[in-house]
């Protein structure tokens, strides 16, 4: 006989478990909690959770595929970000050389290139204002985020 008690006690904690839960405040302001609506009253339906996952568990093959994935990603994250640094490490080297060749035409020293002949040719005045010119262009394109 106990058992049977015990047992319908049981069975009909789980099916309140199951059923609706309303939530409203009275006309004194205490919230009331009830599995029943209020009469004439404005309430709240709650939904509880019963513990139970709602979705099923996903297999060990899905979560590695996840986790794979995953490591793609960040694999993928950490080639860009590689890539983001070498790019920057030779803006850097770009920008140091073109400020060391404009240092150089501004120093005051004479300046000479080469002809297509392979001749060394000294550049006079205006030739060296035009690579002063020059490179202060390549300066401010080389070194535009430093």
């Amino acid at each position: 006989m106990k058992r049977i008690l015990v047992l319908a006690c049981a069975l009909a904690a789980s099916t309140a478990a199951f059923g609706q839960l309303y939530k409203w405040v009275d006309k004194d302001g205490k919230v009331t909690y009830s599995d029943q609506p209020p009469p004439a009253q404005q309430s709240k339906q709650l939904n509880l959770s019963t513990g139970q996952p709602s979705a099923p568990a996903r297999s060990a093959v899905e979560m590695d595929k996840e986790i794979e994935k995953g490591r793609a990603e960040a694999r993928e994250k950490a080639k860009v970000a590689a890539e983001k640094e070498r790019k920057a490490e030779v803006d850097e080297q770009n920008c140091k050389a073109a400020r060391a060749y404009l240092k150089t035409v501004e120093s005051g020293v004479r300046v000479s290139t080469v002809d297509d002949k392979g001749d060394q040719v000294i550049l006079d005045d205006e030739q060296i204002a035009a690579e002063r010119a020059k490179a202060q262009k390549a300066v401010a394109e080389a070194c535009k985020s430093s």
